[in-house]
């Protein structure tokens, strides 16, 4: 999802660096220092497995450990070459080491072959009982060269155990263990899954491996391969017996000859699948059987001129899958009248029966039914009596991932209801009046209005985060949908109160059913919080308790998707039946008439599980290898932590589609916000937005065209540059009118990165004005530093767009799309305010407060770091674009200075609407992911002056009103199109002479009936807005507004805050004088 960078032990595989979910971005921002690499073990640990053992790079990664965190993403993109991470600052992370007792140390080989005999770009990554665990980015360079191959010496704990991967960049060829213990040599053989104990003869050893799928078939008649051959033939067998011997495969029930065309693959071919350009095109013979061929497992193999197997490998086939079986019939439970229908998309499905059950869970089966195959799809019909009932799919299938036939329990893909825990479907008709609450039919009336997309702002909110610590909601709703029917609970009034300031939507974080959390609520554990609360604030004994029971009490985030088209049970009163129907209904019918619309958080990108087992597997069981995207040996994609899914392949594509508009037309769902959304198709995501702005009221009883579409636009892993086809990221889908997150915003009005050093300071933190101790350049440095990033700022505050020209801080004239990051990467990437979402802090990494908490110099008092967080909301709230707050940037909500608190539970992420607290010093948060910062955070956790009191937080509370009844007191804020911004909107203070630290900006009006603009604002004809982020007073002089008759806003001239009060300009000389952290709006009234 996306945050998750994280202490780890030096001997821990260092794969990949875990990002925060949907943070990372592509802001390019230096990173000063690494703190760690990620902990993220191999595949198979991921799983809660030990450490791969006697496997090759085939290994499939599978479940993840109910409760990790799908957020943490291995985050391949351009910047990820300069973050080097020394063996000295990995060793700083563990004392690993140091605390081994004296032992015996011997030196083992480790031998490689390749057959195309090309060692030299290859190295080997060991950890485990080795003496030296490499860091991922400086394997082992091969020691030498002998009859086999290369070869490495490694020294190592006399009868340990090393792990070794070979490697080169990012492309794994081999991972195993040896057992020193056993033997002082092992052999791996390129594209061979076994570990030798003594030399094999070449020779005698299978060419290839079925394990892998080096193969695709593309479409009908066409596979493609990237090994060469005299001859290649599609080996076939149903029952799954296929085997690899010296003479080439064995046991298959079908042969057939393909011929290589060397006219190379098609066009078509190409633009779909391009990251095989390059392959063999092999035809397949007319008149084959392809419908059959396609239910067996499949092997391709290859020979030279003699006959002499030359390489063999299985075959992935979502090309041809596409080709023949594409299909827009109905799927999932049909009910019409007395009749109910099922219909489920498995053409690789040898047989499916439908398993009906009375219960949500045990007791036996009352009906077993074969369902009917036509085109790939199965279908059952049955009576009204259906209703209600459970149901399951008996698939027998073959699997990839076992190489077998396996006859696999699965819920349904399209499933409206389901039993706790997703471990049934249910049969449920969504149109009975029973599971519509009063007054439903006609909310889309009473939705909030919105006259244009630019209207919108959005405050992001985690379910039973906004209830579970609020003592003023009933006992038993804490948690639960039914908290937001509350009338007068404190929460629901501070939702009310800032819909009466502007707020317009709400952001649910993910409430579609997940894997994290069990939905049985009985067997939920808890912490005991009276004795939590007798613990030092920087005591590590509360995360000690919580991360005990971290997977087994009531909370995750939940960016670990099971079935993407049912709510979550484990917010509703109750997991079985329709209750979670009803109540999520309820929910959203509340929000709306608080003044709300509301926004659910989708995750497309990936699934929870693979594999034919496990009831948090639903899609790989159906249509195995499908579903989620395979590299090019055939191993699933995990780019976003965890089985990435293919939106390129028809029937993915077609599925996230429906479900998209089933949320809004079931639910009345209002925006949808993309997890890692560049993970998706672009074409994906316009064909969303399409079918989404197409419905309507009279139809579909909502109304479309105010359904905003957002999320995280990121370019990174397997779909970057376009290699999987043009991606939903951010520069792809400028002038679509989907929003992507602003990342460059929030890497410089914060500082640094989340993956960079947590004291590196932004334009607000201190960078250059009050820096604090960590080495960041000399003062010239800093100084430049700071005028080139807010460069970035000026830009995003007039939504970063490409075409926007404006003079930057060296006095140059430019377009936003000519200022470019430290990797040379535009900053500015969108072509209307639409397709911006500015925002400082999110449900990733730590909050608002807390990351200005560690990026301040110490001297800074919390007085001046509450103002920090007052300025930080300002300049989202004031920006052109769509402003997105995190729940609790407002109430100065702190986590305790957890950066990733997708599993800490309760404690950490308590919101307190008394406003007594804000959670700051209730610990230390959890060791596996801050555990390197803490010596930082028991500093700042321990002192009583760092925590804020009431009425600071109150002010806090307040500030965000106040900007927000800004915001929308003038039209000009919220500018329509981007001409509009380039017309208007004019910065100052720029250049070499521009006071460092302040940014003003002008925002001009047209006169009613005079050529020019137009008249947009009946009161105001010219507002400026003024960002001092200097720790002492400003005055700077602009000349275009001498002898101007200018006057603090009447919100902020009767604010709260007193200091913002004493912001003055001077006509006569255009003096603007602006206090110390201080954001003022001054306009100019007609």
């Amino acid at each position: 999802m996306v945050g998750m960078l994280q202490a780890v032990s030096s001997c821990s595989p260092s794969h990949c660096l875990l990002r925060g979910k949907g943070v990372v971005g592509q802001s390019g921002i230096e990173s000063v220092k690494i703190a760690a690499f990620s902990s993220r073990p191999s595949a198979q640990a991921s799983r809660g497995q030990s450490p791969v053992v006697h496997v090759s790079a085939r290994t499939q990664p599978g479940n993840a450990k109910q409760g990790s965190h799908v957020g943490g993403r291995d985050r391949e993109q351009r910047n990820a070459g300069r973050r080097r991470v020394t063996q000295k600052a990995t060793l700083g992370v563990t004392d690993k080491l140091d605390n081994q007792e004296k032992r015996t140390v011997k030196t083992v080989r480790i031998h490689y072959n390749r057959k195309d005999g090309d060692y030299e770009q290859w190295g080997l990554h060991v950890w485990g009982d080795a003496e030296y665990c490499t860091p991922w980015e400086s394997p082992l360079v091969a020691r030498g060269l002998d009859d086999f191959g290369s070869y490495w010496d490694v020294d190592c704990v006399e009868g340990g155990k090393v792990y070794f991967l070979i490697h080169t960049g990012r492309d794994k060829e081999f991972e195993g263990v040896m057992d020193t213990a056993k033997s002082d040599s092992v052999w791996v053989v390129s594209e061979h899954p076994d570990v030798f104990m003594e030399k094999p003869d070449l020779d005698s050893i299978p060419k290839g491996d079925l394990g892998f799928a080096r193969a695709l078939w593309v479409s009908e008649q066409i596979i493609a391969v990237n090994f060469d051959g005299d001859c290649y033939s599609l080996h076939a067998c149903k029952n799954a017996n296929l085997t690899l011997t010296a003479a080439g495969v064995e046991g298959a029930s079908e042969k057939i000859q393909l011929e290589e065309d060397v006219q190379g693959l098609p066009i078509k071919v190409v633009e779909k699948f391009p990251y095989i350009t390059g392959y063999k095109a092999l035809r397949v013979p007319k008149g084959i059987d392809t419908r059959e061929l396609v239910k067996c497992q499949l092997a391709l193999s290859s020979c030279d001129s003699a006959g002499v197997p030359l390489d063999a490998t299985g075959v992935q086939l979502p090309g041809v899958l596409d080709d023949l079986f594409a299909y827009d019939g109905p799927l999932g439970v049909s009910i019409i009248e007395d009749n109910v229908s099922l219909s489920v998309w498995a053409p690789t499905a040898q047989s499916v029966r439908l398993i009906l059950f009375h219960s949500p869970a045990g007791g036996e089966h009352f009906e077993v039914l074969q369902m009917n195959e036509s085109d790939g799809v199965w279908s059952v019909q049955g009576p009204a009596e259906w209703k209600g009932k459970y149901y399951l799919y008996e698939v027998t299938v073959f699997h990839p991932t076992t190489q077998k036939v396996e006859k696999s329990l699965a819920c349904d893909p399209y499933s409206r209801g389901l039993s706790a825990n997703g471990e049934r479907s249910l049969i449920v008709d969504l149109n009975d009046e029973s599971l519509k609450p009063e007054g439903w039919s006609d909310l889309a009336a009473e939705k909030p209005k919105l006259a244009a997309f630019t209207d919108i702002a959005i405050y992001e909110l985690h379910i039973r985060d906004f209830s579970i610590a609020d003592e003023t909601v009933d006992p038993a709703l804490r948690g639960t949908y039914l908290a937001f029917t509350e009338k007068e609970s404190a929460g629901v009034n501070h939702l009310k109160n800032l819909a009466k300031a502007g707020l317009s939507h709400l952001h649910l974080l993910p409430c579609f059913d997940f894997a994290s959390v069990d939905e049985k609520k009985r067997n939920w554990k808890s912490a005991d919080v009276e004795s939590l609360k007798k613990f030092a604030p920087d005591s590590e004994e509360q995360q000690a308790a919580i991360t005990l029971i971290q997977d087994e009490d009531a909370y995750n985030w939940g960016y670990d998707p099971v079935n993407w088209g049912v709510p979550e049970g484990s917010y509703a009163t109750a997991a079985n039946g329709s209750v979670r129907t009803f109540e999520f209904r309820k929910m959203v019918q509340a929000i709306n008439h608080l003044g709300l619309r509301v926004v659910l958080d989708v995750v497309y990108n990936h699934l929870h599980g693979n594999g034919p087992t496990g009831i948090h597997t639903v899609h790989d069981k159906i249509v195995p290898g499908y579903y989620l995207r395979r590299n090019k040996d055939g191993n699933v994609e995990n780019s976003t932590c965890m089985n990435n899914t293919a939106s390129e392949h028809y029937m993915v594509d077609r599925l996230i589609v429906d479900d998209l508009r089933h949320w809004a037309v079931a639910y009345k769902v209002d925006g949808f916000r993309f997890d890692l959304m560049g993970h998706l198709m672009k074409s994906t995501m316009l064909r969303a937005q399409s079918v989404l702005r197409s419905l309507t009221v009279e139809k579909d009883g909502v109304d479309g065209s105010k359904i905003y579409v957002y999320g995280e636009g990121w370019d990174f892993g397997e779909v970057s540059n376009n290699m999987r086809g043009v991606n939903g990221s951010q520069r792809n889908l400028a002038g679509t009118g989907i929003g992507s997150f602003n990342d460059r915003l929030r890497d410089t009005v914060i500082g640094g990165s989340p993956f960079g050093d947590p004291l590196q300071q932004g334009f607000l933190t201190g960078l250059s004005l009050q820096p604090n101790e960590l080495d960041q350049g000399d003062e010239q440095s800093m100084a430049n530093h700071l005028a080139a990033t807010t460069d970035w700022i000026r830009l995003g505050l007039g939504s970063n767009l490409r075409t926007y020209v404006f003079t930057n801080s060296k006095g140059e004239e430019v377009k936003g799309e000519e200022v470019l990051t430290h990797d040379g990467v535009p900053v500015a990437y969108a072509m209307g305010p639409e397709d911006l979402v500015n925002y400082v802090s999110a449900h990733d990494n730590e909050s608002l407060f807390d990351i200005i908490m560690l990026k301040t110099a110490s001297g800074v008092s919390l007085k001046e770091r509450c103002r920090i967080n007052h300025m930080a909301t300002s300049v989202v709230a004031l920006a052109q674009g769509i402003p997105f707050f995190h729940a609790g940037d407002d109430m100065l909500r702190s986590k305790s200075l957890d950066r990733d608190s997708y599993n800490s539970g309760d404690w950490f992420n308590r919101l307190d609407f008394s406003y007594e607290t804000n959670n700051f010093g209730v610990g230390l948060p959890p060791k596996s992911k801050n555990g390197f910062k803490w010596p930082i955070m028991k500093k700042l956790l321990s002192d009583p002056a760092n925590k804020p009191s009431k009425n600071q937080i109150l002010a806090a509370v307040e500030n965000l009103k106040e900007l927000l009844k800004i915001r929308f007191s003038s039209p000009l804020f919220r500018l329509k199109s981007a001409n509009a911004i380039q017309a208007r909107l004019k910065f100052h203070n720029t250049g070499p002479a521009g006071v460092p630290g302040v940014i003003i900006y002008s925002i001009e009006d047209g006169e009613k009936g005079k050529p020019g603009l137009t008249q947009l604002d009946s009161r105001y004809r010219n507002v400026i807005v003024i960002f001092n982020a200097r720790p002492t007073q400003v005055k700077t002089e602009v000349q275009t507004f001498k002898a101007r008759s200018l006057s603090l806003h009447p919100i902020q001239a009767a604010s709260q805050d007193e200091i913002v009060r004493t912001s003055t300009f001077d006509s006569k000389s255009g003096t603007f004088s602006i206090p110390a952290r201080t954001t003022a709006v001054f306009v100019e009234s007609r």
